[in-house]
């Protein structure tokens, strides 16, 4: 008998040294890419969620944020998500080619406010522009958070539809910001941003229109002192999983991967309000003029902004239900 005991008593001690001794489990190691360098709130919201899955999962996970395009450009990063040899990364509109709703995240005028905004994405709205998008794509789109409403910023000041028409902007080279601009009245003038400063300069263009983190972050201020408050679209970005990397992960983990993307998202909606406040100060202390619209310009700009949406019409089969549903968020609080 006290051999057994003897025995038994050495086999729980090699048993136990041999469990504090074993070497922890390495961390999954899970890459996100994006396009904005650091600072910006696509980034930081980036770094957040790394921050809260490896806390949440007591370090079971270890995220690798790759900003600033290290991953490669946008149209790049996006095909190794989809393949799966990264597990995720950050964008915008650039999903609407894989489901052509994902540009609706972008509708001009659609949004009178952070709040707004907010609310619908939060809401209904998010998930009918999302509806179908992981079957698409391959991808599942984890939540949603704003990088700035665009505002114009041009040489002479625009207080009214009037001082628009005519006037040559620099717009992106997409089809939806491009109609908008002639609904405008504005003359736009499709050109890569890098080529703005240089275009200004030379008196090509009389202006064009950026969230404040582009217009700070050019000093477009000194060149076009006026910039307009038209907050005629707000940038709205994504973190974006691989599906079937999501699939395959355990319920536990997948509740945290949504909770962390929950919270990131929310922590970039109560960061850009202060980050506006702060570029505000900057452009006026550095000898720019912010003006606020008048109501008839906003109305007006509106109307610009409903003539722009048929767009989608013949692209987006649930266009109207998407419309509907962000325009009801406006007035719930």
């Amino acid at each position: 008998m006290k051999k057994c005991l003897s025995l038994l008593l050495a086999v729980a001690l090699m048993l136990g040294a041999f469990l504090v001794t074993a070497p922890q489990a390495a961390p999954v190691e899970i890459k996100i890419a994006g396009m904005k360098p650091d600072g910006e709130p696509e980034t930081l919201g980036m770094r957040k969620f790394g921050e809260l899955l490896e806390k949440k999962s007591n370090g079971k996970y270890s995220v690798k944020v790759f900003p600033n395009s290290q991953l490669g450009k946008e149209d790049a990063y996006i095909a190794s998500t989809r393949k799966g040899s990264i597990q995720m990364c950050a964008t915008g509109t650039q999903t609407s080619s894989m489901h052509p709703a994902m540009a609706m995240l972008e509708t001009p005028m659609l949004y009178d406010s952070l709040e707004h905004a907010h609310r619908a994405m939060n809401g209904t709205t998010f998930q009918l522009i999302n509806k179908g998008f992981p079957e698409k794509s391959g991808l599942r789109t984890l939540n949603a958070f704003p990088l700035g409403f665009r505002h114009f910023y041009s040489k002479k000041p625009i207080k009214s539809m009037a001082d628009l028409k005519g006037l040559r902007m620099r717009v992106p080279n997409i089809p939806l910001y491009t109609n908008f601009a002639k609904e405008c009245g504005i003359s736009g003038q499709p050109m890569p941003f890098a080529e703005v400063p240089a275009a200004l300069d030379q008196g090509v263009i009389d202006g064009g229109d950026s969230p404040f983190a582009d217009i700070v972050a050019l000093k477009m201020y000194e060149i076009t002192p006026n910039i307009t408050l038209s907050g005629h679209i707000l940038i709205i970005h994504s973190l974006y999983i691989n599906e079937e990397f999501y699939k395959g992960l355990p319920d536990q983990d997948r509740k945290w991967v949504d909770e962390a993307a929950h919270e990131s998202a929310e922590y970039v909606w109560g960061l850009l309000g202060d980050l506006e406040k702060k570029a505000v100060k900057t452009i006026t202390d550095g000898g720019g003029k912010v003006s606020t619209p008048s109501p008839e310009f906003k109305q007006a700009m509106f109307e610009a902004g409903k003539r722009s949406w048929k767009l989608f019409y013949d692209t987006v089969p649930n266009a109207q239900e998407i419309l509907d549903s962000a325009l009801s968020y406006r007035d719930k609080k």
